[in-house]
C-alpha cells in the first residue's frame, strides 16, 4: 500500500508537499516545505491510538520527525485544519519535540464551547489558549519564503480552515478525491449549505491549484491518493460536477443520514479540543477518557 508520496515544487513560489498516509484512520499528514530555505510546516499530524487496548503511541509523529531530520528541515509551524473526529492530533507532542508554534482556526473556540457542554467540563477554558495562534479568514503567514494564507472553510465543522501555501491548498475534509465526493456535514455544528459555500470558495482558486485532502477511503480498493487539482474536482467529483446548491444539499443530507459516526469521535474530540493534549493523570497515575452516553442523538448505527 502506498503510504508516502512527494509532490514536487515546479516554481520558486511553490512548496514541496510530502504526504504520509495512516491506514488505521485513513488520514493524511503533510510536511510542506520551501526548497530554497529548507523550512517547513507540519499539517494535521496523527497521534496513534488503539481504541481496543487504550494504548497511545507516537509512531506516525516520529515518522514525520525522522523525515524532517533526514531532509535537514526546520519546522516553523505545526498546523491543524480543524478539531479532528477520527484521529488524535499530535500537535502538542510535535511542539514539545520541535519548539514550533501550533495553530488552528479561531472558531475552534465555538467547537470547544459545544464539546465542553457534551463532556460536562465546567472548568474547561474555551478561549483557544491551547494553541499559540488562532487564524482568522484572510490571515497570512510564510513557510520559508513562500506566501501562505488562511481561508475559513466551515460546514464539516464550525472551525474548519484551508491553508493555501503557494499553489497548494490543504482542504482537510471539505473535498475528497474526485472519485469519492465530499465531506459529511452532520457533526455537531456542521451544515451542508455552509459546506457548499466553502467548497465553492476553494473551487474559485486557480484551476491548477494542487488540492490535498485530509483523508482517503480508497473506493474500489484502489491505492491511497490525496492530491488532485481544482480542475479535476470540477470535472470529475460526483458531488460537485453538474450540481447546484440545492442538489448538493439534498445529496449531502440524504447521505449523511445513513453514515454512522466515526468510531473515535467521542474519544478524539476530548483530545483535539485540547490541542492534542491527553487528559492529565489521575491520582493513580493513569489517564482516562470520558465517553458521554447518548450524546449524539439520531446518529446511524453500524
Amino acid at each position: 500500500m502506498q503510504t508516502f508520496s512527494l509532490s514536487r515544487s515546479t516554481a520558486a513560489d511553490q512548496p514541496d508537499v510530502a504526504g504520509f498516509f495512516d491506514p488505521r484512520t485513513s488520514s493524511v499528514q503533510y510536511i510542506v516545505s520551501d526548497p530554497a530555505t529548507r523550512q517547513c510546516a507540519i499539517i494535521d499530524p496523527v497521534l496513534d491510538y488503539d481504541e481496543k487496548s487504550g494504548a497511545t503511541a507516537t509512531h506516525h509523529a516520529d515518522e514525520l520527525l525522522a523525515y524532517v531530520k533526514a531532509q535537514g528541515f526546520e519546522v516553523q509551524w505545526i498546523l491543524d485544519t480543524h478539531p479532528h473526529a477520527d484521529h488524535f492530533s499530535a500537535a502538542h507532542y510535535l511542539q514539545e519535540k520541535t519548539g514550533a508554534p501550533t495553530a488552528i482556526g479561531k472558531y475552534v473556540t465555538d467547537v470547544q464551547e459545544l464539546w465542553k457542554d457534551i463532556y460536562h467540563w465546567p472548568d474547561f477554558p474555551t478561549d483557544g489558549r491551547q494553541w499559540d495562534q488562532l487564524f482568522a479568514d484572510g490571515d497570512t503567514f510564510k513557510v520559508g519564503e513562500i506566501d501562505a494564507r488562511v481561508m475559513f472553510s466551515p460546514g464539516h465543522t464550525l472551525a474548519s480552515i484551508t491553508y493555501v501555501i503557494g499553489d497548494a491548498a490543504f482542504v482537510h475534509d471539505t473535498i475528497f478525491q474526485p472519485d469519492f465526493g465530499t465531506a459529511r456535514a452532520d457533526f455537531p455544528g456542521g451544515n451542508a449549505k455552509t459546506l457548499w459555500n466553502s467548497i465553492q470558495a476553494i473551487l474559485a482558486l486557480p484551476e491548477d491549484t494542487r488540492l490535498f485532502t485530509g483523508h482517503d477511503y480508497m473506493p474500489n480498493d484502489r491505492e491511497p491518493q490525496w492530491e488532485s487539482t481544482v480542475k479535476q474536482q470540477k470535472a470529475g467529483n460526483p458531488h460537485l460536477a453538474g450540481m447546484d446548491e440545492a442538489d448538493f444539499i439534498a445529496l449531502r443530507n440524504e447521505r449523511d443520514r445513513e453514515l454512522p459516526m466515526p468510531k473515535l469521535i467521542l474519544h478524539a474530540l476530548q483530545i483535539n479540543t485540547r490541542g492534542g493534549r491527553l487528559p492529565e493523570p489521575e491520582a493513580n497515575g493513569r489517564r482516562y477518557l470520558k465517553i458521554p452516553l447518548d450524546a449524539l442523538e439520531g446518529a446511524a448505527w453500524d
